[in-house]
């Protein structure tokens, strides 16, 4: 009689076709089969990004009443101050006198929460594709629930306290706050009266700059080794805690708001990509 194949011998891995990125794919041998194309994820962030501003900026500084964003802050203020953690105008008043760092951080806030996004988003699709799909949908949920926040809760930012223009408060003697962007320098300012009615000055809360910054956290602690790596990874939302509030474009509970708001794009992402795998798989015949 012919001598029976054992099951190792019927099943040999090597004997299956090697695994290859499919045609136009940014893949590795690992990220085959997750239907990942670079360019249709270039092309779903682009539009999604310009789907939230379009959103977010349909509801810009002239749609808000001021007064309406600054009852907002006085609640904020009030809750701050009831916690014994007012500590902007502090923080702030102590980081003045020091030009260059104020303007170090002016550009930190300008510049990185895009640039260290763009990053994460790039480098867990290279390297950790079977992640990037439930990564990305998160992204996506917490900056869509972000949109909703500033229409429910417009929100005066503590530079526009002190600031006398249209859509400022112009008490400065009792919230001194300084304008850094404006009066030290940056890279950016809504000083143009097109830009301050274009843009929603009063999108404070959450804080996405903190949200996306804390998302970077979340997306890349599971795959990032060493022991430097996991302390920047840690130390980005702290630093830009520090940046939101020094230079007077949020109250620090702003940021809390955007790990509410993280939190929640958790979830949804969690639910749209479970319903996602259920509707692909194709039902079972009885």
């Amino acid at each position: 009689m012919p001598a029976t194949a054992s099951p190792t011998e019927r099943y040999d891995v090597t004997d299956r076709p090697p695994t290859t990125a499919g045609p136009g794919r940014l893949g590795r041998p690992a990220g085959a089969g997750t239907g990942l194309y670079w360019w249709a994820e270039i092309i779903l962030v682009l539009a999604f990004y310009v789907v939230y501003s379009a959103v977010r900026n349909r509801f810009g500084s002239e749609s808000v009443e001021p007064a309406e964003a600054f009852v907002n802050a006085e609640r904020v203020i009030d809750l701050e101050e009831a916690m014994g953690l007012y500590l902007e105008p502090g923080l702030q008043a102590a980081f003045l006198d020091h030009r260059w760092f104020i303007q170090f951080w002016n550009l930190f806030y300008g510049t990185f929460h895009f640039g260290l996004t763009v990053f994460a988003l790039i480098w867990i699709y290279r390297r950790h594709p079977h992640l990037y799909a439930r990564q990305r949908s998160t992204f996506l949920c917490t900056t869509g629930l972000a949109v909703v926040g500033f229409g429910l809760f417009p929100l005066m930012p503590p530079r526009l306290l002190s600031d006398c223009g249209e859509f400022g408060a112009c008490l400065a003697a009792l919230y001194p706050f300084v304008d850094t962007v404006s009066d030290i320098g940056g890279l950016w300012s809504f000083d143009s009266g097109t830009m301050q009615r274009v843009s929603n000055q009063y999108a404070a809360m959450p804080s996405l700059h903190f949200a996306w910054a804390a998302w970077c956290t979340v997306a890349l602690w599971p795959i990032v080794v060493s022991r430097t790596g996991r302390v920047l990874v840690v130390a980005y939302p702290l630093a830009t805690l520090f940046a939101i509030v020094v230079t007077g474009n949020h109250f620090w509970i702003d940021a809390v708001g955007g790990l509410v708001v993280l939190a929640a794009g958790h979830v949804l992402s969690g639910l749209l990509v479970v319903g996602w795998r259920r509707w692909q798989t194709p039902a079972r015949m009885p």
